[in-house]
């Protein structure tokens, strides 16, 4: 699996941005991709999760209302739409496979990617300045 993200950049706080990730070699629609991000100093954290099959979701408390997740099947793209960013959103946010849609499936995948577990983008930066 391959998974290329674009659309970061800069905003001001009260911004937004979109998001989009674009997946090739998925062949297990039931596994969701989502949204990860890294601060520095800080714990990988899982943001959001679609499954591409059924389209249930899965945001953190963090973002919850705020964001919004969705997906292109046709073109095996994701797209996270951020509204009303805050500074505490500035990070590097990585696409990902597999996701789910609980936080503890999150969780558990946050804490893999140090084993090489999943697949995961290259990471696009997001900075969100007051």
């Amino acid at each position: 699996v391959q998974l290329v993200e674009s659309g970061g950049g800069s905003v001001q706080v009260g911004g937004s941005l979109r998001l989009s990730c674009k997946a090739s070699g998925v062949t297990n629609h039931d596994h969701g991709i989502g949204w990860f991000r890294q601060s520095p100093g800080k714990e990988r954290e899982g943001v959001s999760c679609i499954c591409m099959s059924d389209g249930i979701t899965y945001y953190s408390d963090s973002v919850k209302g705020r964001f919004t997740i969705s997906k292109q099947n046709a073109k095996n793209t994701i797209h996270l739409q951020m509204n009303n960013l805050i500074p505490e959103d500035t990070a590097t946010y990585y696409c990902a496979n597999p996701c789910g849609p609980t936080a503890q499936a999150m969780n558990v995948m946050a804490a893999l990617y140090r084993s090489g577990f999943g697949s995961w983008g290259q990471g696009t930066q997001v900075t969100v300045s007051s």
